[in-house]
């Protein structure tokens, strides 16, 4: 028999915060007999998703913080957290403490939403209520695709005209002064434990995983789980989460209104660290304990007001919003198929090294990859580590281990490198690892923007290509950051610390570090080691810029059947880079010659930074976002229509705009 007055149990998934939100105000105004503010310890990210330390400390803090401000506003009340999967936990606890109504945020990645299609179907069929409200984004990212002529938001301008045709944004919500005391919590039913297997977090764990030994924890008091029952090592990162962190955060950058109005996110410098060049919310937005809105409300406000020159979408601080609803929208059209190149019809097939293993029954990736090539797996194991030899790359990914974050443009550089730039190994791989160590990780901010990175959406200008010697001493000239994050490297001349391998030797002892070897050892006779260059840079990123020229020409996305069949090989050269085995797209040219060769021709300086001729730019600037942009022909040499600005055509070498 239904209540008299509603029982809510409000689900906490993307929303850890009390201010500005949507699906908790739909939630109050039903006037409850009840509230149950619950979080459920879902095993998919537990075991599925690549989760590192610093992410699940992230996590846990602002669990704990919003849990303290339920208390807070009701002493009575706290996060009632339960190990178990939603999946089978929210059907018992409907029965159990006789649930009217269900509420949450909505959620449209491709995992969340095969979850809650799920859970909603068991409310149903309970004779449960179900309220699903959004308030993840700007806008609504199924909103945002219809108005997009349902297809997938692939550049900023379709976002703004899609978002024209829905209106402003909405303005926050307030925040609740008081919140319903909780019903019965008592749990009178079977705990279902889930199956740790595949557990892809076990490289993780230095002990037992043991989060699901005890429905309501292990003092069954519903408490925040800690990093030691999931066997984790210790987190490494300084960055804290919680709501009354985020606030304050927000408050402090507001108030500073010329930084506010003046925003340009590619003019940040790449190498700032103490602090940071911007503003570091992302992760706030991410695990919800900052509303986007009440964000983009406030930048509005102050924008509206200030009186000198300000910066504009996309790159202000607005612009970076409408990216991350961009994103939103892509992953909403296209599902799981997003993350991955294997049936996704708006990602450019390129044949890299080290693809990814499908899983023919699904078409989904599995997680693991196929190695063509022994040379690329240890180059991808010394890029992830930090030991590539390049001083500017492995600082990046030594920062992204240790505290769970760099700057956009860092991650520009590392996920270049990787790619097209370098060692032309599938952005997949990547995207793995910053999924494991990003404390901001999302899927669609992080699949679009490896592929963005890799040219295989969103952009197209292959040609332009981050040098990991120049692009740092623009806004670090004396390797301050390097020398922070490869401390062996710390007394190495201001000239040699972005090229260690050509200091003399007497500069390298007196620096005290060698420069040999491949990364394997650390210390030679008692003096610090660092690794020589794992190849050529010039001379691989011609490789790999021919390589990237010979997939556009063949012009495959990951929906092609002859991507599926593996018949795609027949339109490659048998001297394509890739799982080929071969060396250069072009065919037969030693790769030192075609780095020569091509840099010549390209009027390069010898800081390896791109300086392009007028033909080659326009070729460059292929309209070719992929399919569903705003231009018609996709061909090369065809320029984009005006308006598709990009966040790189801000960055660059010597022809950049300032």
């Amino acid at each position: 028999m239904a209540p008299a007055k509603p029982r809510v149990l409000y689900w906490f998934r993307t929303d850890l915060r009390l201010h500005d939100s949507p699906a908790l105000k739909a939630a109050l105004d039903l006037k409850p007999e009840c509230l149950y503010p619950i979080w459920c310890w879902d095993p998919h990210y537990v075991y599925r998703a690549r989760v590192g330390p610093n992410r699940w400390q992230y996590l846990l803090d602002c669990q704990s913080d919003l849990s303290a401000s339920i208390t807070k506003l009701n002493p009575k009340s706290k996060l009632l957290v339960l190990r178990e999967a939603p999946q089978t936990v929210l059907a018992k606890l409907l029965k159990a403490w006789n649930i009217s109504h269900l509420v949450f945020e909505k959620d449209t990645d491709a995992y969340a939403r095969e979850r809650d299609e799920h859970v909603i179907s068991q409310a149903k069929e309970a004779k449960v209520a179900v309220i699903v409200k959004m308030g993840r984004t700007l806008y609504d990212p199924d909103e945002l695709v219809k108005a997009n002529g349902g297809k997938p938001t692939m550049s900023i301008t379709q976002v703004q005209r899609a978002a024209e045709k829905l209106g402003e944004v909405t303005k926050p919500v307030p925040t609740p002064e008081s919140l319903p005391n909780p019903g019965d919590i008592s749990l009178d039913f079977e705990h279902t434990q889930p199956s740790p297997k595949p557990d892809f977090n076990d490289i993780q764990r230095d002990d037992k995983e043991t989060s699901y030994t005890h429905l309501a924890g292990p003092k069954g008091d519903f408490a925040v789980p800690t990093l030691s029952e999931l066997g984790l090592k210790p987190a490494t990162t300084q960055h804290r989460g919680g709501e009354t962190l985020a606030l304050r955060a927000l408050d402090e950058i507001i108030s500073n209104t010329t930084y506010t109005a003046t925003f340009s996110k590619p003019s940040t410098a790449p190498t700032a660290f103490d602090p940071q060049s911007t503003t570091l919310l992302s992760p706030h937005h991410h695990f919800g304990s900052l509303s986007v809105r009440l964000f983009y409300w406030r930048v509005k406000d102050i924008l509206r007001e200030y009186k000198g020159k300000q910066s504009t979408i996309p790159t202000n601080l607005v612009g970076q919003l409408l990216f991350r609803d961009m994103y939103f929208g892509a992953q909403a059209a296209l599902g799981y198929s997003f993350a991955q190149t294997s049936s996704n019809s708006h990602c450019r097939f390129v044949p890299w090294h080290l693809p990814s293993k499908v899983d023919p029954s699904n078409g989904l990736i599995t997680g693991h990859h196929h190695i063509d090539s022994p040379e690329a797996e240890s180059w991808f194991d010394r890029w992830k580590w930090g030991k590539t030899g390049f001083p500017w790359i492995d600082a990046l990914m030594r920062q992204l281990r240790q505290e769970g974050w760099i700057h956009h443009l860092g991650r520009h550089a590392v996920a270049c490198f990787l790619t097209r730039g370098g060692c032309y190994i599938d952005w997949e791989r990547g995207a793995e690892v910053f999924e494991e160590w990003l404390i901001d990780h999302e899927v669609s901010c992080n699949s679009g923007n490896w592929q963005w990175l890799s040219c295989t959406a969103f952009y197209s200008q292959f040609y332009r290509c981050y040098s990991p010697i120049a692009f740092p001493k623009k806004t670090d000239a004396k390797g301050y950051f390097v020398r922070h994050f490869c401390p062996e490297l710390k007394d190495f001349p201001d000239k040699f610390i972005y090229e260690p391998w050509k200091a003399p030797m007497a500069d390298q002892k007196k620096a005290g570090c060698l420069i040999k070897g491949d990364g394997q050892e650390t210390e030679e006779g008692g003096i610090r080691v660092y690794p020589k260059p794992m190849f050529d840079f010039n001379a691989r990123r011609t490789i790999c810029i021919d390589a990237i020229k010979s997939a556009y020409r063949v012009n495959l996305y990951g929906d092609n059947p002859r991507v599926k069949d593996g018949t795609w090989r027949e339109l490659f050269p048998d001297s394509a880079e890739g799982p080929t085995e071969g060396t250069s797209a072009e065919g037969g040219i030693n790769g030192e010659e075609a780095g020569k060769k091509t840099r010549l021709k390209r009027g390069e300086d010898a800081s390896g930074e791109m300086g392009l001729d007028q033909d080659e730019r326009e070729a460059a600037e292929v309209g070719g976002e992929t399919r569903g942009g705003d231009q018609e022909d996709r061909s090369p040499g065809k320029r984009k229509r005006k308006g598709q600005g990009t966040l790189d055509a801000h960055f660059g070498g010597k022809r950049a705009k300032k």
